[in-house]
């Protein structure tokens, strides 16, 4: 199970690596406008940090937190915390997509909101991310 848990936290982190800079990214990229060869580089990299670090990254934190769940399932289903921090993270999972939608937009010359904006959208994960943390490491109710 400390294997589990190990892996789970090492998905995590990369997760939420990807989840901090992605919108940052957006913050850069509508600042730069929707042409030129800035807007060509931040869509490379707006696309790769996305498809091939934050998505395999979600898809493993979810497999390692399923097993971890399904290994202690008696003992955590009733907690209010555990039901608390599911929600969570289908928000999270949630705000990946949307991230995925935006990546789709600025590739496509598609964006219409400014950098205010996406400066606001990348603080969310950050609350998600205390939230998360304190549910599963004090479990307060």
């Amino acid at each position: 199970m400390l294997w589990i848990k190990a892996l789970h936290i090492i998905f995590m982190v990369s997760w939420f690596a990807g989840l901090f800079y992605l919108p940052r990214l957006f913050v850069y990229h509508a600042a730069a406008g929707p042409s030129g060869p800035l807007h060509e580089q931040f869509c490379v990299m707006e696309r790769k940090l996305y498809r091939f670090i934050m998505t395999p990254a979600m898809l493993l934190t979810t497999l390692f937190g399923v097993l971890l769940a399904a290994g202690g399932w008696s003992h955590i289903a009733p907690s209010g915390w555990f039901r608390v921090k599911l929600a969570l993270v289908a928000g999270l999972i949630a705000y990946h997509l949307v991230c995925g939608r935006m990546v789709a937009r600025f590739a496509a010359g598609a964006n219409t909101r400014s950098h205010r904006f996406y400066r606001w959208f990348n603080e969310l994960p950050t609350l998600v991310l205390f939230a998360v943390v304190i549910l599963a490491v004090v479990r307060p109710f």
